[in-house]
């Protein structure tokens, strides 16, 4: 390897930043860093608004749920909606169906009698129509009026009911109308929803097998979701038009609304396995910080309803740092807490398994870790583990102390984190030195300390070996491996040649043949810097050291050698100070005598004079 590299420190900059970029992504609960973005992502205009109905109120649904003020939006916000529900009979059920919700977040003043018509609009349209949308606007912007103080009653919410229930199939999944041919999960979730509003507006009991009906549709909605290998769960369409098609966030977050919704107003409990809905929480707060505003409501309004309900409240374990140093004997720190970071009721966490990077058991040994109540958080020293610098998966598995709780939170059994171990690296048995023979025998050796500056001097020709080797343990005394293991020649010409140290089970060496590198050294002969690069994201003490220097004596190179490559030119040097510009003015030449131009210049008007004199005789 030779010619123009990457620096070493550049290399080691790039390999931290690969290894701890999978460490980073961890689920945590809602912060105030969702809370920043949602603000950002909701920014109203210059004149306070936020576009149509819909993202309005997806604005300040987001804004009340995640504690944030709007007070200074609140007038126009009202406005609009007060506009769409002044003129029912003109305004479509979406807009109306928003517009109320709208008024419902910010407690906007309407009239009664503006109600009034919005009432009769949409119960005009539950009565005629047979699409699931209709529906679950109408129903939903009824719902969100009653909520508001209104006496609202729907008398025939049995047909209703019934009518909503005709449009799913067997799978879970709904149709949007009857005409539909294809079936859809987005659709069941809004379909749960407006039947949860039906429930809630009848003013008799709707018949309990139906609303037994829809729980198995949802025990069979549930069959359906998908998953990933950390136990995270969510729900995505399986065959749907690419026009209909809302991808895993809406979709999920639809059903989420849907099943929460529908869990509220019917007896019993819901047959929902406590490990799915803990994986829908893992999901939404997976997503991080979202890019755009419908995924930030979809996430914020999700877990909202994910952390009060009458399924499973999940229990989200996460790790306030994933990075830890034997050197400073870090703890291990976990907290258990709600989707939006609320304390759990009390229980007990244990360690039960350390798996390496390999999946190989490091230990089965079970550890309950203390509980700090003044933080809200469990600890356990990493001392006693006997773990060494490296990743590691942590297995713990979260038990609730009192049996009643089992039915009410999701704690998944088992929740694997991943970490990184780092750690002081020793470094001995380094030596340097000139072989000048293929047998090996050292001409000269040197002991190098490599965690200290060290300068040493060697020389050679073309007929001798350079020759490098050390060694490296970790804490626990075992060979360390790092990820990145260079030597730099770097000639007085600038030319570099970077040369990766091979390692084996007990040490570092590298023998440079100079023979053999003649032609990739383009013959150079002179001067050359030592230099070693030494680094891994699990190394605390990773170095790039200077060695000292080695004279080398190359010989001529033949006619046809290869020529060193050119240098790099710096791109800003063409803005640095220019060369001084040196310059002699001519003297200036000599100029006659004053009264001689005087009279000159007199001499020549004469002429003129005349001229004028002669013309001003022949007028008179």
């Amino acid at each position: 390897m030779a010619g123009r590299r990457p620096a070493p420190a550049a290399l080691l900059v790039l390999l931290l930043a690969a290894a701890f970029a999978p460490i980073s992504s961890a689920v945590r609960p809602v912060s105030d860093a969702h809370r920043s973005a949602a603000a950002e992502l909701f920014a109203p205009s210059a004149d306070g608004s936020f576009g149509d109905l819909e993202r309005t109120y997806e604005a300040v649904r987001t804004f009340q749920i995640l504690g944030l003020k709007y007070k200074s939006v609140t007038g126009e916000a009202c406005k609009f909606a007060a506009e769409k529900l002044a003129s029912p009979a003109s305004s479509a059920t979406k807009d109306l169906f928003h517009a109320a919700r709208i008024s419902g977040v910010l407690g906007c003043s309407v009239d009664a009698g503006v109600y009034d018509g919005v009432v009769a609009r949409l119960k005009a349209v539950i009565k005629d129509t047979n699409s699931l949308l209709e529906f679950y606007y109408s129903v939903g912007g009824l719902l969100s009026i009653k909520e508001q103080g209104h006496n609202i009653v729907l008398s025939d919410a049995e047909s209703t009911f019934h009518a909503i229930k005709a449009l799913s199939q067997s799978d879970g999944r709904w149709r949007y109308d009857t005409n539909s041919a294809e079936s859809s999960t987005f659709a069941a979730g809004i379909a749960l929803e407006a039947l949860a509003g039906v429930v809630a507006l009848a003013d008799a009991e709707v018949d309990p097998s139906m609303v037994g009906v829809v729980k198995n549709d949802i025990v069979k909605l549930f069959d359906t979701i998908k998953s990933y290998d950390d136990g995270t769960f969510y729900f995505d369409e399986k065959h749907v038009d690419a026009t209909e098609y809302k991808g895993p966030i809406m979709t999920s977050a639809s059903v989420v609304r849907g099943v929460t919704s529908f869990a509220t107003v019917a007896p019993g409990k819901l047959n929902i396995p406590s490990e799915k809905v803990l994986g829908l929480g893992k999901f939404f707060l997976g997503i991080g910080l979202p890019g755009s505003a419908k995924d930030c409501f979809n996430q914020i309004e999700s877990l909202s309803f994910l952390e009060n309900n009458r399924v499973f409240t999940p229990l989200i374990l996460s790790l306030p740092s994933k990075v830890f140093s034997l050197t400073s004997k870090d703890q291990l720190k976990v907290e258990v807490t709600t989707v939006f970071g609320s304390a759990a009721p009390p229980l007990k966490v244990n360690l039960v398994q350390v798996l390496g990077s390999d999946s190989k058991v490091i230990t089965s040994e079970n550890k309950e870790l203390q509980f700090d109540l003044d933080n809200n958080v469990h600890y356990l020293d990493i001392a006693p583990l006997k773990i060494d610098v490296g990743k590691y998966s942590l297995v713990f598995e979260i038990s609730l102390k009192e049996p009643e709780h089992e039915s009410v939170y999701a704690t998944g059994g088992r929740n694997t984190e991943n970490v990184f171990i780092t750690g002081l690296i020793k470094v001995d048995k380094a030596e340097i030195g000139i072989s000048d023979n293929d047998a090996g025998t050292v001409e000269s050796v040197q002991k190098l300390d490599l965690l200290k500056d060290t300068k040493v001097s060697l020389s050679a020709n073309h007929l001798q070996k350079l020759r490098l080797s050390f060694q490296l343990t970790t804490p626990l005394g075992h060979t360390f491996k790092p990820h990145q293991v260079f030597l730099k020649l770097k000639h007085e010409s600038n030319v570099e040649h970077l040369f990766v140290v091979p390692g084996s089970a007990r040490q570092f060496k590298i023998v440079l043949d100079f023979l053999g590198l003649v032609e990739k050294f383009y013959y150079l002969s002179g001067r050359y810097d030592l230099e070693l690069a030494v680094g891994d994201a699990a190394m605390e003490n990773s170095f790039l050291r200077p060695l000292g220097h080695l004279e080398l004596d190359l010989p001529e190179a033949p006619e046809k050698a290869p020529r060193p490559p050119a240098q790099a030119v710096d791109p800003f040097s063409k803005f640095g100070p220019k060369a001084e510009i040196s310059h002699i003015f001519r003297s200036p030449e000599k100029r006659p005598p004053k009264e001689l131009s005087l009279a000159f210049t007199g001499l020549t008007l004469l002429p003129f004079i005349g001229f004028l004199i002669g013309v001003g005789k022949k007028v008179m």
